[in-house]
């Protein structure tokens, strides 16, 4: 552990992970239990697309992906919001759009190369120090912003009726938290990647579900499990020189299997002992 400490890049991943991990597993629970946790897959596909964009015309990729990706998810809550077409459909749309198109892109330039594989399974080399700067100061400001409005965040994922009648404005924090989730998915992407980086909003959540019924005990607990998955994600990819995108999904998969099992077995005895 020491030695893998000692590495300027893996430090680097290390900070920028945590808070990351910390953002998604927030945002994860909201969006799981609103029923639209996938679309940190179509926001994850917009930001390859804006990347490649960027690597093509030598641009800063985290400046041109992050407007980009902001912009995409208010169209696309505004497009499920619509009624025309219902959410699963409109990320099914973006997402496999967007995709085909940023791989179109980049072949015409240069055609898939080294740069675009770490955009689309992750890789901890791609965090230089400049991304640092930028992806320390958005984690903090997507934290803060969670917290100074979580109870409201938590009327309208429960219960966007009763929380509209009350005065909340209901579309302002769906708004809100798209906006929240698109800037955390493209500070994520560069580490776990394009392809597998919805898991770091689903898998935390889905786990911590199991372990507490209580929304705040949930997201407490999807938080721990999300920094400790990445925290063991990122030594197994050191010690096995593996990608570290799956390898902290793979982290993400035991745990969630492990709660499954616990679960299971406590109601198993609870039936017993009825």
């Amino acid at each position: 552990m020491l030695e893998m400490l000692s590495y300027p890049f893996i430090q680097r991943a290390l900070v920028v992970g945590t808070l990351v991990s910390l953002c998604s597993a927030l945002l994860g629970v909201n969006l799981v239990l609103k029923r639209y946790s996938m679309i940190g897959d179509g926001l994850s596909h917009v930001a390859f697309s804006a990347m490649a964009v960027a690597t093509v015309m030598n641009w800063a990729p985290l400046t041109v992906a992050i407007p980009v990706v902001v912009i995409a998810s208010v169209l696309l809550l505004r497009l499920s919001g619509s009624g025309k077409i219902k959410g699963d459909a409109a990320v099914a749309l973006v997402s496999t759009g967007a995709l085909a198109l940023g791989i179109f892109i980049i072949s015409m330039r240069s055609g898939i190369n080294t740069d675009i594989n770490n955009y689309m399974f992750g890789s901890v080399l791609a965090i230089s120090r400049s991304d640092v700067a930028l992806s320390v100061g958005l984690s903090l400001a997507v934290l803060t912003l969670y917290a100074v409005f979580f109870h409201r965040i938590f009327a309208v994922t429960f219960d966007e009726p009763f929380a509209r009648a009350t005065g909340i404005r209901v579309d302002f924090y769906n708004m809100l938290i798209a906006v929240l989730t698109a800037i955390t998915i493209v500070l994520g992407m560069r580490m776990i990647g394009a392809l597998l980086i919805s898991s770091l909003i689903i898998f935390p959540a889905m786990s911590a579900m199991r372990l507490s019924k209580r929304f705040l005990g949930v997201v407490f607990c999807a938080a721990v499990i999300s920094v400790v998955c990445f925290i063991a994600g990122v030594a197994v990819s050191y010690e096995f020189s593996a990608p570290t995108g799956a390898s902290v999904v793979i982290m993400n998969m035991a745990v969630f299997g492990l709660c499954v099992l616990t679960e299971t077995v406590a109601a198993c005895i609870s039936r017993k002992e009825n």
